[in-house]
């Protein structure tokens, strides 16, 4: 059997990744080290609720592959959970190797006012996990050791890219999705994660944005470059196909649901009050967007699916990520009625089905975490937090910022998809479509 030497070329690439990361010495400054407290300041309650959440959130992949492989046909079901499954293995190394230390390393930006604003973080600073051990980060979870903290945001940006899969599906070449994923895993998740959540970082710092657990970092970041990939794409020969299995959606929606505890309550980085709240908004937000995304759909002439249930439950999630920690219970209701209701619409709108968004991914992951986004802007409780406690200019900054991440997202993702197709065609043949990529890219079937 030929062997295509673009997959010789990946094997060489993971080879020499292995082999510097075996030889590599920590080379950490003491500004560095100054950073980090002693083991006193561990505080073991912490470290049990955040290896539970990692977990939790871990879990959450394979759910999604659950969810994405019900919904194709039957000719793609494997490839399709296989594109999310693999982000567990492919995104782990990424984020081992410069992915963490780019997210969360030393603000690398511009200056305001004399204060630096980081866009994103030194590449050096924990490249391979160095000095990323058992000691706790004065400012990023100061009571868990870095190494969890880590691995906890690593599991976010596992599962970033696999939301975008869901796009494009049935119809692109497996080797060119790794080499985008990886591509934009360092190149757009891991500044744009830097921007928010580090806490010197532009957008979070600067700007003021409240992104709680990744309604903008996750859910925009795939929702954008998901709709930038169908663009590039282009429609499939065959739009036409009934999902193979709802119950694997039923399951899927289930492990999401149940990891998104670990992923909104989790992201309190402590066993508190705050993530009980959290742990809360987030189970009535789905709750209420399952029931009003049936209800909904009765009400325009559409009968009640466990499908329609499964998408408006994944749309709640969605939409309070941003601000699970931020609002009141009774406001989570809302968050979770009003996205499904624009999420709804959206999904149904002839003028964005023309464009083949094979799973709908930018309407419920897009859709939601702009919702959601704009909604924390509103109802954000705390000083300075949001309109509604705060003033327009709070709300005005977050409005800012969420265009320079949809501009930063979508145009970004739309040249590395270019990219990438210049190295390797993204589109598999019409043959392969044909035939389905479960056999022509895998040589496996149900």
């Amino acid at each position: 059997m030929k062997i295509e030497k673009r997959w010789i070329f990946s094997f060489v690439f993971i080879c020499v990744v292995v082999l510097i990361g075996l030889f590599w010495e920590s080379k950490t400054s003491q500004e560095l080290l100054s950073n980090f407290g002693t083991e006193k300041d561990l505080v073991p309650s912490d470290i049990a609720w955040i290896l539970t959440s990692s977990c939790l959130v871990l879990l959450m992949t394979p759910g999604l592959s659950f969810f994405y492989g019900g919904m194709v046909g039957r000719k793609n079901v494997i490839s399709t959970m296989l594109q999310s499954f693999i982000c567990l293995g492919i995104v782990t190394l990424i984020w081992l190797t410069v992915g963490f230390s780019l997210a969360f390393g030393t603000p690398i930006g511009i200056t305001i006012d004399g204060t630096k604003y980081g866009i994103v973080g030194n590449p050096f600073d924990y490249m391979f996990f160095d000095s990323v051990g058992g000691l706790p980060h004065k400012y990023l979870g100061s009571t868990i050791p870095f190494i969890l903290f880590a691995l906890f945001q690593m599991k976010f940006a596992i599962i970033t890219p696999a939301i975008i899969t869901g796009s494009f599906a049935e119809r692109v070449r497996f080797i060119s999705y790794l080499v985008f994923i990886s591509l934009f895993s360092i190149l757009i998740y891991s500044p744009l994660c830097h921007m928010i959540w580090h806490p010197n970082g532009l957008l979070g710092s600067y700007f003021g944005v409240k992104d709680f657990a990744g309604g903008t970092v996750v859910h925009m970041s795939a929702g954008f470059a998901a709709l930038a990939g169908v663009l590039i794409l282009g429609k499939r020969k065959n739009k036409n196909h009934n999902p193979t299995n709802i119950p694997f959606v039923i399951l899927g929606t289930g492990m999401l649901w149940f990891g998104w505890f670990g992923f909104n309550a989790g992201s309190a980085l402590s066993a508190n009050a705050l993530a009980a709240s959290a742990f809360a908004t987030t189970t009535v937000a789905s709750a209420s967007a399952m029931l009003t995304w049936i209800f909904f759909d009765r009400l325009n002439g559409r009968k009640v699916s466990a499908m329609g249930a499964c998408i408006g439950a994944v749309v709640g999630l969605v939409a309070i990520t941003p601000a699970a920690g931020f609002i009141s219970i009774p406001k989570s209701m809302f968050f979770g009625f009003i996205t499904a209701i624009v999420s709804n619409f959206l999904l149904n709108w002839n003028r964005l089905k023309k464009i083949d968004d094979t799973l709908d991914v930018f309407a419920c992951h897009g859709v939601g975490g702009i919702m959601g986004m704009i909604l924390t802007a509103i109802f954000a409780e705390g000083e300075n937090a949001s309109l509604l406690h705060g003033g327009w200019g709070v709300f005005g900054h977050h409005m800012v910022a969420l265009i320079l991440v949809s501009i930063f997202t979508f145009f970004g993702s739309i040249l590395l998809y270019k990219f990438t197709n210049v190295i390797i065609p993204l589109r598999v043949s019409e043959e392969s479509e044909e035939l389905g990529l479960d056999l022509s890219q895998h040589d496996e079937q149900l």
